[in-house]
């Protein structure tokens, strides 16, 4: 605690002119995923919750992936597209052009649910379904 409080009331100078301390740890890396791309990317964005990777392709698509490398889907963008950003959450897809043109594409994903042995009220082929999940108790 005195040392600390010592060198909190030397000048800044002094500070200043100690030397940088020595590391001697080593760097421990590994690749955790790699997989490889439909096309010659251009730009990437991984979405911060680290589901999905959204990659432009030089095939004037945005590449949507999971992080372990199974495509979620394809964007068709405009060739001109030069770079890509996206939401915090990975719902909306921004892209830039060389034209000056900003977009911005609203962006979900459908889940189907198997319901062949659900009890059904109503038709089966309506072109709606409801879905009610439950613990029939």
């Amino acid at each position: 605690m005195l040392v600390l409080a010592a060198l909190l009331m030397l000048p800044g100078n002094v500070l200043a002119s100690a030397p940088p301390p020595q590391t001697t740890g080593n760097l421990d890396w590994s690749v955790a995923t790699s997989w490889n791309l439909s096309a010659k990317p251009l730009d990437f964005v991984q979405s911060l919750d680290n589901k999905m990777v959204f990659i432009l392709g030089d095939d004037s698509k945005v590449h949507i992936y999971s992080v372990n490398g199974s495509i979620l889907g394809e964007i068709p963008v405009d060739k001109e597209t030069v770079a890509i950003d996206i939401s915090p959450r990975g719902e909306m897809l921004y892209l830039l052009d060389s034209n000056k043109k900003y977009s911005a594409i609203s962006i979900s994903f459908t889940q189907n649910i198997d319901i062949s042995t659900a009890p059904i009220l109503g038709k089966k082929d309506a072109p709606v379904t409801m879905v009610v999940f439950s613990d029939f108790q």
